[in-house]
């Protein structure tokens, strides 16, 4: 309901803008009055691709020619207007939407790089913890085998020499 709510006041303050903006084209047209006239010798040229997607529309918004009897008709010249700016969004709308769908792309792909890296770590893990465990078992059993053959442990060898005494200079 807030998301439909956000929607109704986002559509009716774009039509608030809409309308301040014809509402002062209007002004202004009125203020120009004496200094200019519109009349049918002004000449308006009309993309082909607007021209495509007007006669193409299903709805028919734009119904009607933009001169009439030799004069301007200011209606259809508005819904061709408005008509281009929907052009004009829908083009900058779907560059968007390319825009998050590579970006979407990267995250999922990041999110399965993470799974897989996460899967490894553990892996690693649980292999470190058994290669402690069998060198904690390898080294106790030389310990032993050391112990029953020279009856010392071979770190007691090493510290009962003194180790500067054997160093011979040259």
């Amino acid at each position: 309901v807030r998301s439909m709510w956000t929607s109704v006041m986002e559509t009716l303050t774009s039509l608030k803008k809409e309308e301040e903006l014809v509402a002062s084209v209007l002004d202004t047209l009125e203020d120009r009055l004496g200094q200019c006239i519109l009349d049918g010798n002004v000449v308006f040229g009309i993309p082909q691709l607007l021209v495509h997607r007007v006669e193409g529309d299903v709805h028919q918004c734009c119904t009607g020619n933009v001169y009439e009897g030799k004069k301007l008709n200011f209606l259809v010249v508005i819904m061709l207007l408005n008509e281009a700016l929907r052009a004009l969004r829908d083009e900058h709308c779907q560059s968007e939407l390319k825009q998050f769908q590579a970006v979407e792309r990267m995250v999922t792909f990041c999110k399965k790089a993470k799974e897989t890296l996460n899967a490894k770590r553990l892996e690693m893990e649980q292999h470190s913890v058994s290669a402690r465990a069998s060198v904690s078992r390898n080294q106790e059993d030389w310990e032993v085998k050391w112990k029953s053959f020279l009856g010392l442990h071979p770190f007691d060898l090493i510290s009962d020499q003194d180790l500067v005494s054997s160093v011979q200079f040259i």
